[in-house]
């Protein structure tokens, strides 16, 4: 967790953004005199605008935002609405879960809204609220989410001072071939039984059920993605309760040591989100706890209580991932290499295109894509390469697999650093290996999307970083060959 890399301490900057985000708009909603319960939902929206926004601009982060309370405030009328109604409500969850997932075939903006509008009907059962809290609520929201925004495009705008991260399409298809679409149904099958599972043990905290199988299906695409995640929730969960136990009980809520302790949640949730959703789930389980000793209502087997939940959750999501249109690990991560090796041609072609002389092109764009589709192919071969997986020899497939395409990123970024040369003009023996590049990954996956640029007439030019041009290409052609016998035949993924 502290020893990963941080390129230009992005995570810390947005880690301390969020705690100054949220720590405002708690205390504009402590200002404005509004109740514990108000300002709780208040922080929790601005945790939520300020964690789950990701679109590619800034521009886009700034849509998203607003949208977010368009969403999210007619949810939590609604849940407020069905309070005394148990048959109506859950009934009305169930279609705020199926819509929510739905809404990741759009990309970043559908997924946060998603999230918003079932984090919103969470809230509204973690508080008991009731109809004639809305006025308070809705300002809560309000003032909340302009003070993060405040902090996130104003005060502390960090994606204005390096390139946003690229963002991958989602995965497409038509109907049920669509992984959002399948996954809609999974995780409203699995809240379902969280919610009769989840009623059975407690009549009071039973949505925690739910909000463990939801928030398990959260960036996952294939069955054994959702498996090892709901595992790490739950190791999560166990961590966070001892802490609990030992920390947040006996503080009996004292305010101002509760309040440090969350902002110091707040910062673990953001810092270690992208490495690890285990130490993620262990400050977001002391967060709960810290939370439920403001309102008075924490002790141990409530503690206890919430990790029962969270492994009915768990149960949950593992029968419906196995049950229900299920999403096999190969179908997805064939799909992500799929892309990810012709987002490697892709950058070469446009790489051949730049030492051609073409100033339109633009092979670092294409670089950032690729390194983005190659996170997601590591999250999809992540149950494969996880060390409980029993089946040795599919893992060892799916590491040699990550091994090549690392390789393969690695020589792409040399090629685009050479290309980026001012200086670099055509050489007849680069495009030349460049089509040798095109060729392995016909060999693969068969034509590819475009092509790469036949040489200029006339005698080829030489420059200085010709050779080294040459050295990444044929290394990429080496490695892309490579694969070929890891991709045969049973693939690393299938599962």
């Amino acid at each position: 967790m502290f020893m990963a890399p941080d390129p230009g301490l992005c995570r810390l900057r947005v880690s301390l953004r969020a705690v100054l985000g949220i720590g405002l708009g708690v205390a504009v909603c402590e200002g404005a005199g509004l109740s514990l319960t108000a300002s709780i939902t208040g922080g929790l929206a601005a945790l939520l605008a300020l964690f789950t926004v990701a679109d590619s601009t800034v521009r886009g982060q700034a849509v998203t935002t607003a949208l977010l309370p368009v969403v999210g405030l007619p949810v939590l009328t609604l849940a407020t609405a069905l309070h005394g109604a148990p048959a109506m409500r859950d009934a009305a969850w169930l279609a705020v879960v199926f819509a929510g997932v739905y809404a990741r075939r759009w990309g970043p903006r559908g997924n946060a809204l998603g999230i918003f509008a079932f984090m919103t009907f969470f809230v509204a059962q973690f508080l008991h609220a009731v109809p004639d809290l809305l006025p308070e609520l809705f300002a809560a929201v309000a003032l909340s989410l302009a003070a993060a925004a405040a902090v996130r495009f104003g005060l502390w705008c960090v994606e204005r001072r390096r390139p946003l991260p690229a963002v991958p399409v989602p995965l497409g298809g038509r109907g049920l071939a669509r992984p959002a679409t399948r996954q809609a149904f999974q995780a409203t099958a699995a809240c379902a039984f969280a919610i009769a599972a989840g009623q059975m043990l407690s009549h009071d905290r039973w949505y925690w059920a739910v909000g463990a199988t939801w928030w398990i299906f959260v960036n996952t695409a294939s069955r054994g993605e959702t498996l090892i995640r709901g595992f790490r929730r739950v190791v999560g969960t166990v961590t966070g309760i001892v802490v609990g136990l030992l920390v947040a009980v006996p503080l009996h809520g004292a305010p101002a040591p509760t309040a440090v302790l969350i902002a110091a949640c707040v910062f673990g949730i953001f810092y270690t989100a992208a490495l690890s959703y285990s130490w993620m789930m262990f400050f977001v389980t002391v967060m709960a706890g810290l939370l439920y000793g403001l309102l008075g209502v924490l002790h141990p087997g409530l503690l206890g209580l919430r990790l029962a939940e969270t492994g009915v959750g768990a149960l949950g999501a593992a029968l419906a991932v196995a049950f229900v249109l299920p999403i096999t690990t190969h179908e997805v991560t064939d799909r992500w290499v799929r892309r990810a090796v012709h987002a490697v041609h892709g950058c070469t072609a446009e790489a051949a295109r730049r030492l051609a002389g073409d100033t339109e092109a633009d092979p670092v764009s294409r670089a950032a894509e690729l390194e983005a589709l190659l996170a997601r192919v590591r999250g999809a071969l992540a149950p494969l390469v996880h060390p409980l997986n029993p089946l040795r020899a599919r893992k060892a497939r799916a590491l040699r697999v990550l091994a090549l395409l690392d390789v393969c990123a690695r020589e792409t970024r040399g090629l685009v650093a050479v290309a980026a040369d001012p200086d670099a003009s055509h050489d007849a023996r680069l495009t030349a290996a460049c089509r040798r590049v095109e060729a392995a990954v016909e060999a693969l996956f068969g034509a590819v999307p475009e092509r790469v640029l036949a040489a200029h007439a006339g005698v080829p030019g030489h420059h200085p970083g010709a050779e080294q041009a040459l050295g990444h290409l044929h290394d990429l052609e080496r490695a892309l060959l490579a694969l070929a016998a890891p991709l045969s035949g049973s693939s690393p993924g299938r599962a």
